[in-house]
């Protein structure tokens, strides 16, 4: 197992500046030990699967010492388990939904979406208008259907008031502005 180093230890591992092993832990693409050190055989892995390959820069890494353990191909260190989303695909990740939310901006201000909250208003409203003129009827109707004995012209009153009613509302809906 690998001796954990301090950041500036691994700074002159690494061939960086001890600036740079600070960036790369704020921005977590290497990750601290619990007791504070950098496990370089982790850190190694985790910088090169998490760093940008086009802001890379050319490191000029100190020679390893020479290995006493027979197989120079043999993984030191226990065994590296990516436990995430690369640097590339969380870029195109984050890329992807960038492109949702201009897409979304776009047809907000193009008009084609809406905020619910205002279509919801514009519902209520409307309906509301609806509702008090229907409740209305009996009222403006009572005296009119009260002289009446003939029920096919009570009926036709019934019958017009309403679809003046539904049709004022049809119209409404028609000429409703949200935004």
């Amino acid at each position: 197992m690998s001796k954990g180093l301090s950041i500036t230890a691994y700074a002159r591992h690494r061939g960086v500046s001890h600036v740079a092993v600070l960036k790369a832990i704020k921005a977590g693409r290497i990750e601290k030990e619990p007791d504070g050190t950098i496990d370089p055989a982790k850190a190694d892995a985790a910088w090169e699967r998490n760093t940008n390959q086009a802001q890379k820069r050319k490191a000029t890494k100190p020679n390893d010492p020479p290995r006493h353990d027979g197989d120079a191909d043999a993984p030191v260190g226990p065994p590296i388990i990516n436990s995430g989303p690369s640097f590339a695909q969380s870029r195109a990740i984050k890329e992807a939904y960038n492109a949702r939310l201009a897409k979304l901006a776009y047809e907000e201000k193009s008009g084609a979406l809406v905020k619910t909250d205002s279509v919801k208003v514009a519902w209520f409203n409307t309906l509301r208008v609806v509702r008090d003129r229907a409740l209305n009827l009996p009222d403006r109707l009572a005296p009119l259907l009260a002289t009446e004995s003939d029920p096919k012209i009570v009926r036709d009153l019934l019958e017009e008031e309403l679809r003046i009613i539904l049709n004022d509302a049809a119209d409404a809906i028609a000429n409703l502005q949200i935004g």
